[in-house]
């Protein structure tokens, strides 16, 4: 199906059956290394008089994600895939917000001075903006480069709390919970129904060119996939969490087909315990923060994922697996990276101990 992963309809499967926490074969695991130093090629390179230029040249981009695809192998369930990325805050720009770029990410600039109905009628879903046209052109692009050689996955989309903080300002977003709740409510209601507007929208455009359902953490399914988040939650007390914006999380699960909830800080764990108990979020990805990620750290959060029959994902040293098999039970766990490897003996070995890896009785 895809010249750059031959076998994917058999990973395919593997990713299926990892969402109902179940196992065809062997555990789902991604690893990835580089081809040869004689097959590699050159990766394109190219000047700009800004930094906002280099995220804007679409052709480049797309050259630049080819040759990098195509110098890796990719390794067991790991895949190849491409996706358009204007910023984890792209979505709000749809509305009106600014775009800063750095080196690495992006962010946007707030433009909601106040909630006064003027200025929340302000805020409209615009697919004629600079940015939306982008990501279509994008991936558009993409598509055309990617067809039966690689896949191509959807733009990175924040909907719900984390729009409305960047609309806002996550400081004042913090004192609007107290005082400003019914707005905010009515808000997250309507761009809710927005962000599902514009995620059939590429959905339907990527689902066209034969393109299964994925994004930047890439996992995927038959049918829709999707990351739900809500990064603004690690500042906010469970119930401002459950009032304002659980009942938007909700909404976007239950029109997918799979999700995987994106849970990120040790401030936003407090939530787990509520994310777990939605049936529409079969996964989640625990991502502990900088300088506090090592897996076995946190052995006892995917515990508590799997005692509940939610599938999740880690990384880990190869070196650790022996203490990863015998901390946790191999359905649902998704080992989406082993480093460490070196070698594709070493590649191989690890697999076969992942391969022998089975249910504690």
């Amino acid at each position: 199906m895809f010249e750059l992963k031959p076998d994917f309809e058999e990973v395919l499967n593997r990713y299926e059956a990892w969402w109902g926490c179940e196992i065809v074969d062997r555990p789902l695991v991604s690893m990835a290394s580089p081809v040869p130093s004689s097959e590699r090629k050159d990766v394109p390179q190219k000047e700009y008089a800004t930094i906002r230029e280099r995220w804007m040249d679409t052709q480049h981009i797309v050259a630049q994600a080819e040759a990098r695809l195509r110098n890796t192998v990719h390794v067991a369930d790991s895949l190849p895939i491409v996706w358009p990325n204007l910023g984890p805050e792209v979505f709000s720009a749809f509305y009106g917000c600014e775009m800063e770029y750095g080196e690495g990410t992006a962010w946007s600039k707030p433009v909601l001075a106040d909630w006064s109905d003027e200025s929340v009628d302000k805020l409209q879903l615009d697919k004629e903006s600079f940015f939306f046209r982008k990501l279509i052109e994008m991936t558009e692009a993409m598509v055309e480069a990617g067809k039966d050689k690689f896949i191509v996955g959807y733009t990175d989309l924040h909907g719900g709390g984390d729009a409305i903080a960047a609309f806002r300002d996550p400081q004042e977003l913090l004192i609007d919970t107290i005082e400003h709740q019914e707005a905010i409510k009515r808000l997250c209601g309507r761009i809710t129904e927005d962000f599902l507007d514009v995620y059939d929208q590429f959905h339907a455009m990527l689902s066209a060119a034969g393109m299964p359902s994925t994004t930047w953490l890439s996992a995927t399914c038959r049918g829709k996939y999707h990351v739900p988040s809500n990064d603004f939650s690690c500042m906010i007390s469970d119930e401002a969490f459950e009032d304002l914006f659980v009942p938007a999380i909700i909404q976007e699960c239950q029109h997918m087909d799979r999700s995987i909830y994106h849970l990120d800080g040790p401030q936003a764990l407090r939530h787990l315990d509520r994310l777990l108990e939605i049936r529409e979020i079969h996964a989640i990805q625990w991502v502990p923060g900088a300088g506090q990620d090592y897996w076995a750290d946190w052995i006892d959060v995917y515990q508590r994922i799997q005692s509940k029959k939610k599938a999740l994902c880690l990384a880990l040293p190869a070196e650790d697996l022996n203490l990863l098999f015998e901390t946790l039970d191999p359905g649902g766990v998704w080992i989406s990276s082993v480093s460490g490897i070196s070698s594709k003996e070493e590649a191989e070995a690890a697999l076969e101990a992942i391969a022998k890896w089975t249910k504690k009785q």
